[in-house]
């Protein structure tokens, strides 16, 4: 097994470093989307939902955590800045929306995670295994995610 404090050494390790950053954010913001949608929702399913949008919410957190911890494994310094994230609209927060408009809004954000990490992969593969092996394992958590979401869409 890769020792997880492994540095790749190749050239291209601050770009890296500002990819692994990019998906941070990415991930501050699902936390903040998530915990936001667990307040709004209303209705009969209210508890379910609050519940399942909780439960997001911290694994999302967790991982944000994980992409951190490898960040700063690689000398890197984590940025928990999201920036333009939040102005360009990746989450809203107007009151009074349904549990389907709000699990749309999800199932997008679900799949916008998946496909950076599918994009990330390959800047990887071939030079830190560990960085690649944590994207791999997140990517199939978001995987897990979308399909759940999707199951509750389709009921």
């Amino acid at each position: 097994m890769a020792d997880p404090h492994s540095q790749p050494t190749d050239s291209d390790l601050g770009l890296r470093l500002t990819l692994l950053n990019a998906a941070l954010a990415s991930k501050v913001v699902n936390v903040r989307r998530y915990t936001r949608h667990a307040l709004l929702a209303q209705g009969a399913c209210h508890d379910a939902m609050r519940a399942v949008f909780g439960m997001h919410a911290r694994d999302e957190q967790d991982h944000a955590l994980r992409l951190a911890d490898r960040i700063q494994q690689l000398g890197g310094r984590p940025d928990f800045n999201v920036g333009g994230l939040m102005s360009r609209g990746d989450t809203h927060d107007e009151d009074g929306r349904t549990l389907v408009e709000l699990l749309r809004e999800n199932l997008a954000a679900e799949r916008v995670a998946i496909e950076t990490y599918r994009d990330l992969l390959p800047s990887f593969a071939g030079t830190d295994p560990v960085t690649r092996r944590l994207l791999e394992e997140l990517l199939a958590e978001e995987e897990a995610h979308a399909s759940a979401l999707l199951a509750l869409l389709e009921r």
